[in-house]
Parts: structure tokens; C-alpha cells; sequence
């Protein structure tokens, strides 16, 4: 019995997209994406669209929505500016290794490379993908449509997870043929670890007198056996933005960027998961003298990039259980360092609780939002000082943008983790900068409902820049003075609730307020300009 239907390629993708479990779909209407909208509002029971007011809006909530979740983020928009207005996303989901799809269109199939000046057209907007995601191809014809829908797929969940796109000339994804939805993916089984290399790890690990445990984004799904291997080597976890929350900073184990660091330059052997290693090399830069490193990273190249003394190519939950195992049968029991560990947070906690005012409003935030609650970080001072100041109690509910800090992205991001999540609490926070980046997402968060908690630090400054040319330049100030709208008023105006919080216990008594609210809702805290405490030296100590 045939297994085809004739369907336009619009339609094709659309049910692809189905059949590979997206149930939300981020983005806004254009002509060359007519045909693949209309075949979204056939599908409407199964998939929900939510229109944005800009395409870097589509984009960071598709990025919003994975990296909370783990599953495919996804956004369509019209191609040349579209693509390049969610190119900041693109950029920031692949740093931060994030499942996001973009499916957009190009100019007709037959002016495709002719510089003709066709509306929207790029000299080579293939190309242009192809140097922001993972993967990317072009659809032709409607019958090609699964098996590339497909291989998007197996690109976004197997090997390092980056972003991929599809992209649909205007006149192809109107066109109809016989289509065969039933195409077979074939995923490769992630790399077995190699029983030698585990075996050299192991004898590394057995000698470590102060080992430490660093892990990243590629460990959110191993916190069991990195607990395990914490417990079994008496390791501290350090995490920096991704890897917060693997291990909790409730436990006597996990630390952050600032606490870790009091054990660095004692640690003799670093055993990284899932991590680049960027904490370490990038942000500690002081490297103990005859540091072995042991990494298990799914990615080949990274061995490369960084050479250990033991690479593990493995996906983090399985070479990290091999390793266990594997320990198991070689390691004597250690004697417990809890409370050692327990005792350098705590003295590390008195220390960053200097920055001020920032601590204090974090602290507030902790207090109320849930354990299992999604904190977005942002770049502005608060959100440096989240990344060792905020505890983090279960992974990806502390939602960075990674390497990348592109700033504005935390509230439109926190967008999409809200939709991901409608039944947990979301609190975004901002600097009054970067919220105005994407202030027009707020009539999209009314439109749709979305119930998100933002606020907004307000010191009418880009603050880090306003810092930087105080102290480095000498106060030649350019450039970092900001005029401001009434954030309160302007969250009333587009049918928003706003309030009001000049103090950490009036923050506390409004998030307690909005979290109980069925709208979105906007907290502006003012700040005097420049009168945040550096975070820097707890984030770059040896700068």
C-alpha cells in the first residue's frame, strides 16, 4: 500500500515537524513563507504558532524553549533580513549548544545566485547559515522535504547539540507532489568509551590527592554519576553558567565559579564533563603546577583544541558511568571532605555578599522563587554576579546565554522557557539596556499570555561600560548614559502589571505578588548610576 500523499512542501514540513514531536513553533508571517505558515494553521491542534514582534524575538525564544527543556527550540522567518535579525539567536544557541531549528525561506528557486535585487534576496544566505548553525540545506522540491526534515533531527540530537536551519525557496514551498512522510532516520549510537582510556583516567584519579570535577552544558542529563564520581573522589563540582545545577549548590559538592576557585590552585588532576573547559583556562587562567586533565566530551575536536592527558570521547552520562564503574573496583574509600567543603561556601558566601547591592536583590529573588523555578540570567550586574551569587538547585533552570553575552537576551529568552514550562515559576531579570533590546516581546507576552516575572535593575547606564570608562579611561564617558521610559507605566500601557521595588524587601513582597499573577509582569528596581560593587574579581580573579 503507497505511503504517499500529495502534499506542497509547506504542508510536508509541517507534518514533519509533528511527526518529530515539535509542539510550538515561534516566528512571524511574511510572503515567501505564506505557503509554510498556512500549512502551521492545518496543524494548529498539534502545533501552536506565537508570533513575534521581531525576529530576534522568534529566535531567542525558540533558544528560551531548548535549553530549558532539551528539546528542539523552534522559529521560522522570512529569509535576508529575517535571517539576519535572528542571527544574534543562531549565534547564541550555537555557543550555548541549544537545539534550535529555523526554518525560513529565500527568493525563487530559479533567481537563486542571479543578483537580480529580488526582495530580501542575499548574495548567499545558504552560506550565511551554514557559518552560524551546525548544519543547514536547502529544500528543492517537495519530496526532499522529510528526509531533510530528518536529518535536521539527527543533527540536533546526536554528536555536540548546536542549532541547524532549513531553508525553502518562496516558489518550492507552495509546490505540490507526491510525498513519502514515512523516511527512516538513522542515528548513529553515541561512541562507546574506550576501555583503555577509561583504564588511564582511573589510574590518574586513584592518585589524585585534590582532585576537582568541572562541568558544562554537555552534563545537564549525567548529575547522577557526577554525584557518584564526586562522592567516590571527594572532588568539588565547579560549574560557571551552563553546568549550574548539575550537582546542587545545596550539596556539600557543588560550587560555583567563586567558591571553586578557593581549591583550584591546589587541584592536581581536573577531570572536565561536558565542559570547555572555559572556567578554568579562560576565566581562572592560573594553572597548577603539573595539572593533569582528564576530559569526556562528545566532541572529537575538543581533544584537540585543548589536549588532556585523558580524552574520553563519550557522551557525559555514559563515560561518566563507565568511570564510576570502573572506580568502583579500584578506589578505597576516601574520608569525607564535606565538611571542609561545607565550610570554604560558607566563608566564600560572607565574601561575595560585598556586592552590593546586587547580592541582596538576588538573595530576595532566591527566597521566593521555587527550587524548581527558572531563573535567566542577563548581562548587566546583577546577572554577573547570578553566575556565582544565585544558588541553583537542579539543572537548566539556571538559563544562560553562554559565551556569547549578547546582552538584551535574557528576556526574550525567558520567554520562550515560560512557554516550555507554563505550570513553573520564571523569573527574568534585566538591566534597563538590554530589557530595551527587546522591550516589543512584551506585547507578544500579553498577546499570548505568557505569565513572565521580569525585572528590570534600572541605573540608566550600559553600568559596565560606565564603570570601565570611569576607571580605565579616566571618566572620558561616551556612550553609556541611558534616558529611560517609566518601566512601571510602560508595562501598564502594553496591559502588563507593573511595580514598583526600591529595596530588597520590597522586591521580595512584588515577586511574591507576580508569581500569583495570570499576566506578565514587570518589576523595575532604580539604581543609582555607578553605585553597583564590582563583580569582576570573583569572575576573572586573576585578570
Amino acid at each position: 500500500m503507497s505511503t504517499t500523499e500529495k502534499l506542497t512542501t509547506g504542508q510536508a514540513i509541517a507534518k514533519s515537524l509533528v511527526r518529530n514531536g515539535i509542539d510550538t513553533v515561534f516566528g512571524i508571517p511574511g510572503a515567501h513563507t505564506y505557503a509554510f505558515i498556512d500549512a502551521l494553521h492545518e496543524c494548529r491542534d498539534k502545533i501552536r504558532f506565537i508570533v513575534n514582534r521581531h525576529e530576534q524575538g522568534s529566535g531567542y525564544m525558540a533558544f528560551g524553549y531548548a535549553k530549558s527543556t532539551g528539546k528542539v527550540g523552534t522559529f521560522t522567518c522570512v529569509p535576508g533580513p529575517g535571517v539576519l535579525n535572528a542571527g544574534a539567536a543562531l549565534c547564541t544557541a550555537y555557543g550555548a549548544n541549544a537545539p534550535v531549528l529555523c526554518v525560513t525561506g529565500n527568493i525563487q528557486s530559479y533567481n537563486i545566485g542571479r543578483g537580480l535585487g529580488i526582495l530580501h534576496e542575499l548574495p548567499d544566505q545558504l552560506a550565511i547559515l551554514r557559518g552560524l548553525t551546525k548544519w543547514a540545506e536547502r529544500i528543492n522540491h517537495p519530496a526532499q522535504a522529510p528526509a531533510i526534515v530528518g536529518e535536521a533531527f539527527k543533527q540536533l540530537t546526536t554528536g555536540r547539540i548546536r542549532p541547524v536551519a532549513i531553508e525553502t525557496p518562496w516558489d518550492v514551498f507552495a509546490q505540490k507532489a507526491e510525498v513519502d512522510l514515512e523516511v527512516p532516520m538513522d542515528v548513529p549510537p553515541p561512541p562507546v568509551p574506550d576501555p583503555e582510556t577509561i583504564a588511564a583516567a582511573v589510574a590518574l584519579l586513584k592518585d589524585a590527592r585534590n582532585p576537582m570535577i568541572t562541568v558544562g552544558g554537555g552534563a545537564v542529563h549525567a548529575g547522577h554519576e557526577v554525584l557518584e564520581l564526586a562522592k567516590m573522589l571527594q572532588a568539588p563540582v565547579s560549574a560557571h553558567r551552563s553546568g549550574r545545577g548539575i550537582v546542587s549548590d545545596e550539596s556539600p559538592y557543588g560550587f560555583t565559579c567563586a567558591s571553586g576557585y578557593k581549591l583550584w590552585l591546589k587541584t592536581d588532576v581536573l577531570l572536565g564533563i561536558g565542559s570547555r573547559l572555559e572556567l578554568e583556562y579562560l576565566r581562572w587562567m592560573k594553572i597548577p603546577d603539573g595539572l593533569k586533565v582528564i576530559r569526556i566530551d562528545i566532541d572529537p575536536t575538543e581533544m584537540f583544541r585543548l589536549r588532556p592527558a585523558v580524552g574520553i570521547v563519550a557522551d557525559a552520562k555514559t563515560g561518566a558511568r563507565a568511570l564510576v564503574d570502573a572506580l568502583a573496583r579500584e578506589i578505597a574509600k576516601r574520608a569525607s571532605r564535606e565538611e571542609e567543603f561545607n565550610t570554604i561556601k560558607a566563608r566564600t558566601l560572607e565574601e561575595i555578599r560585598g556586592v552590593q547591592p546586587q547580592m541582596a536583590y538576588l538573595e530576595a529573588i532566591r527566597d521566593v522563587l521555587p527550587r524548581d523555578g527558572f531563573f535567566v540570567e542577563e548581562i548587566c550586574q546583577a546577572g554577573f554576579t547570578s553566575r556565582f551569587g544565585f544558588p541553583v538547585c537542579q539543572p537548566r533552570t539556571f538559563v544562560t546565554g553562554g559565551y556569547q553575552d549578547n546582552v538584551g537576551f535574557g528576556f526574550m529568552t525567558a520567554l520562550g522557557v515560560k512557554v516550555a514550562n507554563p505550570d513553573k515559576a520564571v523569573v527574568s531579570i534585566a538591566g534597563d539596556g538590554g530589557f530595551m533590546f527587546g522591550v516589543q516581546e512584551l506585547a507578544t507576552a500579553v498577546h499570548h499570555g505568557i505569565n513572565l516575572v521580569t525585572v528590570i535593575f534600572n541605573n540608566n547606564s550600559y553600568g559596565n561600560v560606565l564603570r570601565d570608562q570611569r576607571n580605565v579611561f579616566k571618566g572620558r564617558e561616551i556612550g553609556a548614559l541611558l534616558t529611560n521610559p517609566d518601566f512601571v507605566k510602560l508595562a501598564e500601557n502594553f496591559g502588563a502589571a507593573g511595580f514598583l521595588a526600591r529595596t530588597p524587601g520590597e522586591l521580595k513582597a512584588a515577586l511574591e505578588k507576580a508569581l500569583a499573577l495570570e499576566r506578565p509582569v514587570i518589576i523595575e528596581v532604580p539604581l543609582e548610576r555607578g553605585s553597583e560593587t564590582s563583580p569582576w574579581n570573583f569572575l576573572h580573579p586573576n585578570a
